[in-house]
Order: structure tokens, then C-alpha cells, then sequence
């Protein structure tokens, strides 16, 4: 890692490991700081389309009764993913998904009580329970979802069939949830990055695929060159 790209790293995770509860609310400045470091355009940089890239979404949910009810995605890319901030003005405290309030009709916590990792867990499975909600109303399944814990970390959830029926720990239980610290390793900032860009390039499957590809043509050549030589020895003879 370059020296500049050290200096962003480390200014990027002491500007928000200590961000106040008020900064953090605004996770559009935390995503744009975030592109710009992993290098890829951020939503404000990059027009594909009025709704193929962008923050604040609008999405319509559809009910089996014909009603509709509107909403709006934090941020999404079309094909690549739908993600959903915990800090976002949609889970403020008293409002309509404020996770404190959500997570105490299954704890018993009081709404605004002082609550620790377990709860914080529980908050980002509401905010994952919302981004799945979220994907389901638009026109494809998006092969991630990225769920953001402003200032403290970032979780990637993959259905790389784009089914919607299970949406995984990418890239496993043990590395799904990306802490602020872990952005100093290439190799996070490379998997993000690919997410916003590539994103079923990440697919184990093809993966295994492109391994198979590359066994079966060094296998194939090793015996074009075996059947040369022997035919080489034979007309020698």
C-alpha cells in the first residue's frame, strides 16, 4: 500500500471510529469517503441512470391487495447490490424504524436504552430484514447486500443466484462484517470494491468454473504434447 493510500486509510478510520452520533447520521458523506477510497465512483460522481445508481431510491412495495405503499433505498446499484444504513434518517430515535424501538418488542429493552454488541446485532438484522424488503420491491434481485453501521463496520450478504430466497454471509460467518480496521488489508478494499463493481465476479461458483477451465486446458495441452512427441519418436523410427 502506497504511502497516500496509507494516509486515507488511517484518516478515513480515526475521522469515523470517532464521529458523534450526529455525523453518523449522515451515512451518504460515510458511503462518498468510502468509494473514494476503495476507488470506485460514488453515486454522486457517476449518472447511469436515474435510478441505476444513486442515494434515496424510490422504490413502490406491492401488497396482494393491489395497494401500494412508497419507500426509499439508502443507496443502490442496479445488478450489483441495495444497502441500508442503521444510522440513516429512517432509524433515528422515534422514527418509524428507529432499531431501538424495533428491537425491544423481542428484548423487552426500553426504547433509548443504553444497549451493547448483542443489541447492536440486533439493530442490523432489522436493517437486514429492511434491505431484503427493499430488494424484493425492485425489478431484479441485486446479488448483494450491504448493510452499514456507520462508523463501526460494514456487513455483505450475497445470493449470487438472484433468487431472493437466501441471502448468505459473504464471504463467510467468520469475514461477513468488515470493521473499520479491516479497510487497512488490500484484499477488503479489493472485495468491496468488486462489489460495487463486478460483483458476481465474487461468486465461488464461477470461481470453480474458471479453475475447472484452467485444469481441463493445461490437462488438454499436456496431451498434445505427449501425442507430439510420440509422434515425432515414431516417425524417427
Amino acid at each position: 500500500m502506497s504511502g497516500k493510500q496509507s494516509d486515507d486509510v488511517e484518516s478515513f478510520i480515526a475521522q469515523w471510529s470517532a464521529a458523534p452520533i450526529s455525523e453518523r447520521a449522515h451515512y451518504q458523506t460515510f458511503i462518498i469517503q468510502l468509494c473514494r477510497l476503495i476507488g470506485v465512483a460514488a453515486p454522486d460522481d457517476e449518472r447511469v441512470g436515474d435510478l441505476d445508481y444513486c442515494f434515496e431510491r424510490p422504490i413502490r412495495f406491492r401488497h396482494e391487495d393491489g395497494s401500494g405503499q412508497p419507500g426509499y433505498i439508502d443507496c443502490s446499484k442496479r445488478g450489483c447490490f441495495v444497502l441500508e444504513a442503521k444510522q440513516s434518517r429512517k432509524r433515528r430515535t422515534g422514527g418509524p424504524l428507529d432499531p431501538e424501538a424495533q428491537l425491544s418488542l423481542f428484548t423487552r429493552l426500553k426504547p433509548r436504552a443504553s444497549v451493547g454488541a448483542a443489541a447492536s446485532d440486533g439493530f442490523m438484522r432489522v436493517a437486514k430484514r429492511q434491505a431484503e424488503n427493499y430488494a424484493k420491491a425492485l425489478d431484479e434481485w441485486p446479488p448483494f447486500l450491504v448493510l452499514v453501521d456507520v462508523g463501526r463496520s460494514i456487513e455483505l450478504w450475497s445470493d449470487f443466484a438472484r433468487q431472493g430466497k437466501i441471502y448468505a454471509p459473504f464471504p463467510d460467518r467468520a469475514s461477513y462484517r468488515i470493521s473499520l480496521d479491516h479497510l487497512r488489508d488490500p484484499e477488503v478494499r479489493e472485495r468491496l470494491r468488486r462489489v460495487w463493481t463486478d460483483p458476481m465476479s465474487l461468486d465461488p461458483a464461477a470461481k470453480a468454473i474458471e479453475v475447472t477451465t484452467a485444469i481441463s486446458a493445461r490437462l488438454a495441452w499436456t496431451v498434445r504434447s505427449i501425442n507430439d512427441r510420440r509422434q515425432v519418436g515414431m516417425d524417427r523410427v
